[in-house]
């Protein structure tokens, strides 16, 4: 087996990530509040699994989801809090996409945007996927109108490589990615 070809190792439980001021910690029941504060949000629900109403059946089944993401080998989602009070302001994760590589995603609910979660979360989160074994590249999607994300990513350390043209359908529209990458 070639080096490109052996499979990012994740770690049996997720991980509890501590900054200065944040924390990344796996959801939990009481994290229901955060995913309400989104489901009407523009984008969110459009390019994540988060639903379009405030059923209870539906957030409970998008928070068991984010469980079984790391079971089945998929990725991580991790909400992210602030590192004190332990208040959700949003998620930050990421997909595994094969040859060693993981595909970065995050969101801030919007009442908590502004206020440098994104890129502290990013950050945290990265310094602590470069650990993992197998992992040859980070990579991270952001729209080119999204100036807050592309932002984030590069104050996390994210290289922007280039665009991506009608590179993914958001809702019903082929849309352009920048794409970035973050290397061991």
């Amino acid at each position: 087996m070639k080096a490109a070809d052996v499979p990012v190792q994740l770690p049996a439980a997720p991980p509890v990530l501590l900054s200065d001021g944040l924390r990344l910690r796996a959801y939990t029941d009481a994290d229901a509040q955060l995913v309400r504060q989104v489901v009407d949000d523009p984008l969110i629900p459009l390019i994540t699994t988060v639903p379009t109403t405030n059923d209870p059946r539906l957030i409970a089944e998008y928070i068991a989801r984010q469980h079984s993401r790391l079971a089945t080998g998929q990725g991580i989602q991790m909400v992210v809090a602030e590192r004190d009070s332990d208040r959700a302001v949003g998620q930050a994760g990421f997909s595994v996409q094969g040859h060693g590589r993981l595909s970065v995603g995050y969101w801030i609910a919007p009442a908590h945007r502004r206020k440098g979660y994104a890129a502290a979360a990013l950050a945290l989160l990265s310094d602590w996927a470069l650990t993992l074994p197998g992992l040859g590249r980070l990579e991270l999607y952001v729209e080119p109108w999204n100036q807050g994300s592309w932002r984030a990513a590069e104050a996390a350390g994210f290289e922007r490589e280039g665009l991506l043209r009608a590179w993914e359908t958001v809702g019903q529209t082929r849309v352009d990615m920048f794409m970035y990458s973050r290397l061991p």
